[in-house]
């Protein structure tokens, strides 16, 4: 049996804008035939070493809450990096 000729083109004859304009007008699903299944190994960081719980009222958590989505950071985040900020001039 012959092997089809790709219609996909070779991307690294073409610069980045000719690819993203192909793109722009075809789907990856009209060369699923062409695809094959890869595998993917992904690894996660390390979680941190020691983990503290602290309690603190709704009002508190919901202020910290907001400020941190402001940062563009997670809650946790925020209290680390503080936490680790006041420590630093002890």
């Amino acid at each position: 049996m012959k092997k089809q000729k790709s219609k996909l083109p070779d991307f690294t004859k073409m610069s980045k804008d000719e690819e993203a304009t192909f793109w722009e007008t075809h789907s990856l699903l009209d060369f699923k035939h062409e695809l094959s299944d890869v595998a993917i190994r992904i690894e996660l960081d390390a979680p941190k070493e020691e983990t503290l719980v602290v309690r603190i009222g709704k009002g508190v958590k919901q202020k910290l809450t907001d400020v941190a989505k402001r940062k563009g950071l997670s809650p946790s985040t925020l209290t680390r990096m503080w936490i680790m900020e006041k420590l630093q001039g002890v």
